[in-house]
């Protein structure tokens, strides 16, 4: 098996939003998130993010865990909000020079920055133009990344524009699930063409204050049928192209793909002509250096008569039989997560890929000894890292892993229920408690790659078998 290029960046991931608090600190100004938390019924448990994990203060403590634990990368999102409180105009200097610090502060631990300008956290100011279904959203953007990119592009090596298309255009603006709760079918596609229109100009803006490599991170689920029939494989084919597709092929091969559009064009009544306007496929198109990766699940697609909840012809059905789950139901397919991989690599040659996202909910919490052993989280970590082995030694440009999350923390609509950290963080204290788990994974770094269960170097023997 092939081992980990030396150079391999293993890190954990979190978002400003999720994890810092202190929303009215130091200029900040009010983001989509604030306005969305306080609707009711929005967040499940009632909870919205005015202290998190309170890591706008604590965020020394955190990068002292990441020393602990031997990670060689932090990707980290900055607070949109932070640092254009207006969304326009004048740079906040407060919120850059926070962000300075942590960078500083990562560079004098060997630890590497991998930095994500939008994690969801839009200034509340930008939806008087209507948000992402704006065209003005995206000289914003610009104005946004520039600043970041003049003020750390000396000492940031690795950018990610955009976090999640898909899931703002879905849960954004076609579900109304997350902020900024717009229901609108026409302007989701909007919203998501605006998402990666922002893209494309940002990298080409921030070119001039930055040698760093800029990407954008994708959530891609392999869509596989439920069963053998035509009908089954077609419906898998178009949720791919909802989901997967429509989303890379204009950032890595030169343009929207057509049988997806043919589907967003009769679900929304009319031509995209006057979304997707001429020279905006071009202006996506060949600026990124590199692919960030959240990878989850997959999901298991039949083919479904349209409707008026259903726009497209296809469901997502579930798989049949006995599945590993975690603790939300979602199905755990670390075989897949490698076959994505491959597929990525033979579909977009020669960009390099990163994992910027791979995690899972499980709700373990501390036991009689004060510790949390979340022997299940371990087993997904190590099947995952499994499987990227057999990616690598297939041949694909795979340069690094952060793990979704570093910490506990709010998990959007979900509250704080939902965990995901490698470390466990008590809400009402702010305690952080290093789990089993994030243990592991030190050993796995420290080891440059997998290890067995007696802590020696070498592949986890039948790891990807572990989840069925």
């Amino acid at each position: 098996m092939t081992a980990f290029p030396p150079g391999f960046l293993w890190g954990a991931a979190t978002s400003a939003y999720q994890v810092e608090g202190s929303l009215d600190a130091d200029g900040r100004g009010r983001s989509i998130w604030e306005t969305f938390t306080e609707r009711p019924g929005a967040i499940e448990g009632g909870g919205d993010a005015s202290i998190a994990c309170d890591s706008y203060v604590r965020w020394r403590e955190d990068l002292d865990i990441l020393s602990d634990l031997g990670m060689r990368a932090y990707r980290f999102s900055l607070a949109w909000s932070r640092v254009m409180p207006d969304g326009r105009g004048r740079p906040n200097r407060a919120g850059l020079d926070h962000y300075e610090r942590i960078v500083d502060e990562l560079r004098a631990r060997d630890i590497e920055p991998i930095v994500t300008l939008n994690h969801w956290d839009m200034p509340e100011a930008l939806m008087a133009d209507g948000g992402w279904m704006g065209r003005s959203s995206v000289d914003a953007f610009v104005d946004y990344a520039a600043a970041a990119s003049e003020r750390l592009g000396d000492r940031v090596d690795w950018w990610i524009t955009q976090n999640e298309p898909w899931i703002i255009q879905l849960l954004g603006y076609q579900l109304g699930l997350h902020a900024p709760g717009v229901r609108d079918l026409r302007g989701a596609v909007t919203a998501g063409h605006h998402v990666l229109l922002a893209h494309g100009a940002a990298v080409d803006a921030m070119r001039a204050s930055t040698k760093g490599r800029i990407g954008a991170a994708l959530n891609l689920l392999p869509c596989v049928p439920a069963t053998d029939s035509a009908a089954d494989a077609a419906a898998a084919w178009g949720s791919d192209g909802y989901v997967n597709r429509w989303f890379l092929d204009p950032l890595l091969a030169g343009g929207y793909p057509s049988d997806m559009r043919e589907h967003w064009e009769r679900a929304t009544g009319g031509p995209l002509d006057d979304i997707i306007r001429d020279g905006d496929e071009t202006a996506i198109g060949g600026r990124s250096d590199f692919l960030g990766i959240n990878f989850y699940t997959h999901r298991v697609m039949a083919a479904a008569e349209v409707s008026e909840d259903r726009p497209f012809p296809w469901q997502v059905v579930g798989s049949t039989g006995e599945v590993d789950r975690t603790d939300e139901g979602t199905e755990i397919v670390p075989d897949a997560f490698r076959d994505l991989l491959l597929r990525v690599h033979h579909d977009y040659p020669g960009i390099p890929l990163m994992v910027t996202e791979n995690g899972a909910i499980y709700g373990d919490s501390p036991t009689h000894d004060g510790a949390v052993h979340d022997v299940r989280r371990s087993r997904y970590l190590r099947a995952h890292v499994a499987a990227m082995a057999e990616a690598l030694d297939a041949g694909v440009p795979l340069v690094g892993y952060t793990h979704w999350s570093l910490l506990d923390n709010f998990e959007w609509a979900l509250g704080y229920r939902p965990r995901f950290g490698l470390v466990y963080v008590d809400f009402r204290t702010g305690e952080r408690i290093v789990k089993d788990s994030a243990r592991e994974y030190a050993a796995i770094v420290a080891a440059g790659g997998l290890i067995d269960a007696d802590g020696r170097r070498g592949p986890v023997v039948d790891s990807l078998g572990a989840f069925g």
